[in-house]
Parts: structure tokens; C-alpha cells; sequence
């Protein structure tokens, strides 16, 4: 079937519905949305892409995942800001071998993400691509003094994350062949690759606490992300523990890879990195695990010595980031 672009925008409203939120006073179908902002808060912006053989393949993920992960991404920018979703814009790069029910099982995975943040898509654009291109853009608002930075971290800081690492990427490793995970590891690193959470109720809640001074998503790895909130702060960092989910466990096992390292490289985790006072960190992780029902992970501190440094069995060694990164060379 021929795709036009007029009938592709009115089956995919069809699925995102209405907007939800009162302030959007006009949404997909116009030129641009309308919104109102609030008068008492900021407002946060955020874009992330997602492009076919670059972050994604269609032989290990659906374009329902793919919907899902894009609007994900999103969500996990504005987690780390502290800031409550509102609206989002998409834009498609259609290859001629997509047609109208693949997109609609990309938006249905995008609304159900969505929905589940009560962030509204209001609109965005579509276009021929060589390759399918997923890119959205999208706003929150956070209290002038809630939002957080990567930029805010001391030295002496206390460093935690929200949850164990290294499960998208088993879940990336598994769905290329790569390793062979059974069970609850299996379900584990597949939902953790194909249908992350981005932290929101968490980085909202952190963010309202004054001890907390910086913040960030952990999207490109825990060794990348945390040099970047370092350097973004003008300090060093002192890796101390890592927490390993046992899915990432038994695939670096499998790879016959130390599960720390594994863990330390892998991206898209999207649990949220924590840079606070250290005299309050056992008070904040205390009323953290009450609050979720799960633990605030302390994996080391900021310190006034430049770099990234592991402690390694007492002894400490300067490491390199060995996350993600765009535009490095692809290996395996």
C-alpha cells in the first residue's frame, strides 16, 4: 500500500488520543502544539534518537520495543532533572519496507509508554529514511529548586545509583545470540533491553531532598556517566562497589568477563546516578529503601583529585570510560 503522509498522521493520532494534560491547548493536527507552561516551575527539554543498526535491529527488538525505548530515553532525561513529564514530539524516518501497521505498532508502543508517565504526544513530523529513524523530543516541569544538574556535585559527595547494572546489556547480548540466558535471567535482561523504566517517582523524590546535589540518568554505562557527571562538577570519582544485576552476572560469565567490568560498560540502563551529602546518605538511602521498596546503591564518592579511579581489591587504579559511545569504532 502506498503511504501518504496526511493519512499516516490521522491513523496515528487515532492512537495517541486526545491530550490529557490541561495545559496543552492544541496538539497533533496544527502546524506546531500550544502549551501553557506554569508560572512556578521550569520547564526541562530533552531529544533522544533511536536509529535501525545503530541502536536498535529488528531481529532482537519489535517495533512496539522500539516505540517503547525512544519514549523511554525521554523519560529518563527528565527523571534525572527531577522533573514531572508533560509533552513530547516525535519525528520518523520511514524506510519503504515500513508500512501503516508497523508504525502503528511503533506509536502503540510509544503510547503505552507514554501513558504509563501521563506524558501527552502532541505532534512531530514524518519522512523517507534509508533506514528507520525514531527521534522524540520532549518537555517537563520541575521546581526551581528541585532541579538537578550534573554540574552540582562537591567533592566529599556520597555517589549511589537506583538499581543494579548491567541488565540491558545482557539483554542486548542475548537477543544477538551473543549469550544464552534462561529463566528469570532471561526475562530479566529482555525486559530490561526492550522495556526499560525510567526512574521518575525517583528522581522526583530525590530531587526534593536538599542533601542531594546532583543527579544524571545512567545511559552510556556507569564508568562514562559517572566521569561526565565528575567533570561536569570539576572533580574526581572513586568507584567503590558496583551493583550487578545477576542477569548481567551470568552473561559476563558466559563471555568470561569480571561481572564489575561488564556492568561498568554497559549502557541503557536508565537507573538514575545520585551524587548527595555524604553525612546524609545512610538517612537518604534508608527513607529511599522505605519509600520503593528496594535499595539506593552507594558505589563510591566524589573527590578533589581529578579522573575515574576503581578500587580494586584495596588498591586503586585509574580506569577509562568504556560505556557507549556514538561515534567509537563498533566492536564484536
Amino acid at each position: 500500500m502506498t503511504l501518504r503522509e496526511d493519512d499516516i498522521v490521522a491513523h496515528l493520532e487515532k492512537i495517541i488520543g486526545e491530550p490529557e494534560n490541561a495545559s496543552i491547548k492544541l496538539g497533533i493536527g496544527d502546524d506546531a502544539a500550544v502549551w501553557q507552561p506554569s508560572r512556578s516551575h521550569r520547564s526541562v527539554v530533552t531529544t533522544d534518537m533511536l536509529v535501525e543498526d545503530v541502536h536498535f535491529t529488528r531481529e532482537s527488538m519489535g517495533f512496539e520495543d522500539i516505540g517503547w525505548r525512544v519514549t523511554a530515553a525521554n523519560l529518563s532525561d527528565l527523571a534525572s532533572m527531577g522533573a514531572r513529564p508533560v509533552l513530547a514530539t516525535v519525528a520518523l524516518g520511514i524506510p519503504s519496507d515500513v508500512d501503516v501497521e508497523c508504525l502503528a505498532r511503533l506509536y502503540r508502543g510509544i503510547s503505552a509508554c507514554a501513558r504509563s508517565a501521563k506524558l501527552d504526544i502532541v505532534g512531530g513530523d514524518l519522512s523517507r529514511a534509508p533506514v528507520l529513524t525514531v527521534a522524540m523530543s520532549a518537555v517537563g516541569e520541575v521546581r526551581a529548586s528541585n532541579c538537578r544538574t550534573r554540574s552540582g556535585g562537591r567533592a566529599g559527595n556520597a555517589v549511589a545509583v537506583t538499581g543494579p547494572l548491567g541488565a540491558s546489556r545482557a539483554g542486548l547480548d542475548a537477543a544477538r545470540g551473543k549469550v544464552t540466558l534462561q529463566g528469570s535471567d532471561r526475562d530479566e535482561a529482555l525486559q530490561a533491553h526492550r522495556r526499560p523504566q525510567a526512574r521518575l517517582r525517583e528522581g522526583r523524590w530525590l530531587a526534593a531532598s536538599a542533601n542531594v546535589r546532583a543527579m544524571m540518568d545512567c545511559s552510556d554505562g556507569l564508568s562514562t556517566d559517572l566521569a561526565r557527571l565528575a567533570e561536569s562538577s570539576g572533580v574526581g570519582v572513586l568507584i567503590e562497589d558496583v551493583p550487578v544485576a545477576e542477569s548481567a552476572r551470568a552473561a559476563a560469565l558466559q563471555l568470561r568477563e569480571d561481572a564489575r567490568d561488564y556492568a561498568l560498560a554497559g549502557g541503557e540502563d536508565f537507573e538514575l546516578i545520585v551524587a548527595c551529602e555524604r553525612r546524609a546518605f545512610a538517612h537518604l538511602a534508608s527513607r529511599f529503601e522505605k519509600h520503593f521498596k528496594r535499595p539506593l546503591y552507594r558505589v563510591g564518592s566524589l573527590r578533589s583529585e581529578p579522573g575515574l579511579v576503581l578500587a580494586d581489591k584495596g588498591v586503586e587504579r585509574a580506569i577509562a570510560p568504556t560505556g557507549w559511545d556514538h561515534f567509537k569504532p563498533a566492536t564484536g
